[in-house]
């Protein structure tokens, strides 16, 4: 592996798919502003990145991985960072055999092909690998926390199932260079959508609160909210990415938790600093923002849902071989993303 990949260094490219999803887009503008490589990007979409468009260090192809003569185009390039998914709670249910293609069969594909041309292959995973985590479980280790997951009539599990899967693909490939990453709840300006406006369907958390809160309706809390989770800004992510690209070799053969430990909060919890920070970005009494709602899984997201009840990333791998340490607080990381969702959705 490459241990020299200097960020002055014009003569690299990287490629990433997925560049115009939530992630993606912060990435791209981050290696445009922070080194002279240029950018290979594939996505369906490209509303998030029109401002990079005409760009002359980046080259925008509209593809996803199902195409064949996509996933050979990508593998020429010496860096991949595979961020495709589909990844969203309500399509885990509706869609499960579509989740585990996008999930497992299209980055078996990439992996397939990088490992032919030698590039190095930076597969984004996801904390929900960790499976049905109990509310008082320790924190979750890479190389050592057992995995479990719910039976298979709980079609909730299709999605971690399938990135799993594609984690031991990579791992099994003898000839890859591979690093997985496993994002604990990043969020931030661009994460997913608001339904009926430019997306369908049911988002994840923060845009679903984000959503009721801009158009004054109340918050649901699924099974009381009570589950735990550890929100981490995007910004942390992509230092984290800056962190494995200067410590290539450190990196490579590895799985990293990326998160911030120290913003855990429960659902429940997350909903009224949603609110207390709603009411301060309109400049109205709290009492005056919608309130909240208790409702099953299954009613909200439809049969067959399940969930893992605490998720705390142990940090101390990514610390350790890359120097990275999340430091954006949950007030500021939701705070940043409310106030853009407020300004993008405003109705």
């Amino acid at each position: 592996m490459n241990t020299s990949l200097k960020f002055d260094d014009s003569s690299i490219t990287v490629a990433v798919v997925g560049c115009g999803g939530f992630i993606g887009s912060h990435l791209l503008k981050a290696i445009l502003e922070r080194t002279r490589w240029r950018v290979f990007g594939v996505d369906l979409d490209s509303y998030r990145i029109q401002e990079h468009l005409s760009n002359p260090r980046f080259d925008f192809l509209s593809a996803d991985l199902a195409c064949p003569d996509v996933v050979e185009r990508v593998a020429r390039f010496p860096i991949v960072v595979n961020l495709a998914a589909i990844c969203t709670p309500g399509r885990y249910m509706a869609e499960a055999v579509e989740v585990i293609r996008s999930n497992y069969d299209h980055p078996r594909a990439l992996a397939d092909a990088c490992a032919k041309s030698g590039s190095w292959l930076i597969h984004f995973s996801t904390s929900e690998i960790y499976g049905r985590t109990a509310i008082d479980s320790a924190s979750l280790e890479e190389d050592s926390t057992p995995i479990v997951f719910g039976p298979v009539s709980a079609s909730r599990w299709s999605y971690a199932t399938a990135k799993l899967l594609t984690e031991r693909y990579l791992a099994g490939l003898a000839d890859l260079n591979w690093t997985v990453v496993r994002p604990f709840n990043f969020v931030g300006p661009y994460m997913d959508f608001m339904p009926g406006i430019d997306g369908e369907g049911i988002p994840r958390v923060l845009a679903n609160f984000s959503t009721a809160l801009v158009r004054g309706e109340t918050l649901k809390l699924v099974n009381g909210g009570v589950a735990k989770r550890c929100f981490t800004s995007v910004h942390d992510a992509i230092d984290f990415i800056f962190c494995l690209f200067a410590h290539a070799d450190a990196g490579v053969g590895q799985a990293f938790n990326v998160g911030n430990a120290d913003n855990e909060v429960s659902v429940a919890e997350l909903a009224c600093l949603m609110r207390s920070i709603c009411a301060s970005i309109k400049d109205v009494p709290e009492g005056d923002v919608p309130g909240v709602e208790v409702v099953s899984g299954e009613d909200y997201y439809g049969k067959g849902y399940d969930d893992s009840l605490r998720r705390l990333p142990s940090v101390a791998k990514a610390e350790s071989l890359l120097g990275f340490k999340a430091k954006i607080s949950l007030k500021d990381a939701l705070e940043e993303s409310l106030r853009w969702f407020v300004g993008h959705y405003a109705l």
